[in-house]
Order: C-alpha cells, then structure tokens, then sequence
C-alpha cells in the first residue's frame, strides 16, 4: 500500500500550477484525487497523466465564487470515491496593482475567488467531513500577507483575511473532527502573472518567477507533508518561499 491510499483529495485550480502539482504528486503518493477548476481541457489533461501513472483521478469542473458549483463539486467526490478526506483550497488570483490605480473589478475577483471561494468550500464539505467523524481543509494563502509590499495591498487583505478565518475555525474545530492547514507558498513559477491588468506589475512578476521562484511541486511537497500526518497531528500553518527571496 501507497502512503495515502486511504485518502481521498479534491483539489480546486487543479489545471495549472500548485493545484496541479499537488493532485499529480498525491495521486503518486497513492490518494484518489478530484482535480477541479473552470478550464475542463486543462483538467482532463491532468487527469490523464494521472491515469497513465497508474493514480485514481475524477474530473470535476468548477467556479468557487459559486456555492452552489461547490457543493456539486464535493458531491461529485463523495459520489466518485463515497467519500471526502481532503479540500485542497487552491484557486485563486491576483490582479495585483497600486491602490489609487481603483481597479475595483479586479478588487471584486480577488474577493470573490480568494476569500468567498474557501468560505463556499468550507461551507459544503464541512456537513460531510462531520458525517464521516473527520475531513482536513488546507488551505494555500501566500507570504503577501506576512510581508506587505507595495502594490499587494489588497490581495494581501484577500490572503490575510482567509488566515483569520482559518485560525478562527481552527480554534472552533478542537473536537477531533476537522483539520485546518494554511500555507503559505513565496514566488513560485504558476500562471499567477496572467491575471495581473497592469503591464508594468505583470512584467516585473514574470521576471521575479522567471528567476527566483519555486517549482510547484515544493508547495504540493508541503501540503503532501500535512495530509500524511497521523489523525491526532495538526499542521496549522506553514511558510515555504526560495531561499533568494526577500
């Protein structure tokens, strides 16, 4: 037997980057995965490398500002698999820029997917983790809300406020049932720059990706560290950023 082959993983923005990352080394580590997001091609895509590699994938498409899409989400793990062990909340973006830029629209996504989307995830696994007796919520956030930077200030806000929910609920959560992890990952080479509007920050973000940032696979490294841990372990929070950066 694998290591997590008693796991079952559903995974949002699985089609690129971390979310993918982290669904191709759990499926290697032995878990059922669930790769989830809004670009099905990219999905499936996913999904058959996994299936080629011997691993147990379902495809399942998704939009987090959407509540109810989620919940059809963690129905279809539940469904798939018959049951939830892991929500890996990575969907998010960040269309950073300076404040009195007023790019309010990409205020709004950035609320809406970065914060409403762990909410809409919580709020539909959870009443499935505590019919099972347990389930883990890990949760990506980012060090833009340890470190405040010109220019973050309100994606930080969107990651920092995911950061006091999640040690709230950690906090609520100490009868045994339900997990909470948040990472923490720095530069790290995604598709993060694509959502960027403003020429100027979405070059200087390529470039520091380019040169200093991770491979994905160091994050999907960690949140592997956080889910193969025995039941009574609690991995509350961790930070992981290249060497060179600031």
């Amino acid at each position: 037997m694998s290591a997590l082959d008693h796991l079952v993983v559903a995974i949002t923005g699985a089609g690129s980057g971390i979310g993918e990352a982290t669904a191709r080394r759990l499926a290697r580590a032995g878990a059922a995965v669930v790769v989830g997001g809004r670009r099905a091609d990219r999905l499936e895509a996913v999904a058959d490398g996994i299936r080629s590699s011997g691993g147990r994938p379902a495809v399942a498409t998704v939009d987090v500002t959407s509540r109810e899409e989620m919940h059809a989400f963690v129905a279809a793990a539940v469904e798939e698999f018959g049951r939830l062990d892991v929500l890996v909340a990575n969907a998010g973006i960040g269309p950073i820029s300076r404040i009195d830029a007023q790019r309010v629209d990409d205020w709004d996504a950035m609320i809406d997917i970065n914060v409403r989307g762990v909410l809409h995830g919580i709020d539909a696994a959870l009443p499935v983790f505590r019919e099972q007796g347990r389930g883990h919520f890990v949760t990506i956030v980012s060090t833009a809300g340890i470190k405040i930077v010109p220019t973050m200030g309100v994606y930080a806000g969107t990651k920092n406020a995911v950061r006091t929910i999640l040690e709230a609920f950690r906090q609520e959560s100490t009868d045994g049932v339900v997990k909470t992890t948040a990472i923490s990952p720095g530069f790290v080479r995604t598709e993060f720059a694509s959502s960027v509007t403003d020429p100027g920050i979405r070059a200087e973000i390529e470039r520091g990706m380019t040169t200093a940032g991770l491979d994905p696979d160091a994050v999907a490294r960690a949140v592997e560290f956080a889910v193969d841990q025995p039941w009574d372990v609690e991995i509350g929070d961790l930070t992981i950023r290249p060497v060179t950066q600031g």
